[in-house]
């Protein structure tokens, strides 16, 4: 049982101790779409945890990226200060449809220096276009 036993018990100690926030996948077109759940308040772990999904998804490869933010409650101080750190995500466009989701992404968009080109949509077409531009996802 010594090495499976190990392994069982590594697989365990590697869980998040909460369920994942956010549906990460990696569209046919080579865009990362980022969901986040209605309601959903977003920490720093989150964020954290979030960033660290991007990552082992692109591998060494950068993609653009949308965040589907509608009715998103929060995002903390924090989980601004970790979404302004660099990630394999190449662009990112911010998907929201209320005042409420506007504001949020101000907030984020207001940090000094973002790791890369990023805005804010309404428009889900809009925003994927936009992604579109990105040539060098995959370099």
């Amino acid at each position: 049982m010594g090495s499976i036993g190990n392994l069982r018990r590594r697989r365990v100690t590697d869980q998040p101790a909460e369920p994942v926030k956010g549906d990460l996948t990696l569209d046919a077109g080579g865009v990362l779409q980022l969901l986040w759940p209605r309601g959903a308040s977003i920490s720093e772990a989150d964020a954290e945890d979030a960033m660290r999904r991007v990552n082992l998804l692109c591998g060494t490869d950068t993609h653009p990226m949308l965040v589907d933010m509608a009715t998103t409650a929060q995002v903390s101080r924090g989980a601004r200060a970790v979404f302004g750190r660099p990630c394999q995500a190449s662009r990112i466009a911010l998907l929201g449809s209320s005042p409420v989701d506007k504001v949020l992404a101000n907030f984020i968009l207001g940090i000094n220096k973002l790791p890369c080109p990023t805005r804010f949509f309404t428009s889900r077409t809009e925003a994927m276009a936009w992604l579109q531009l990105d040539s060098g996802h995959g370099a």
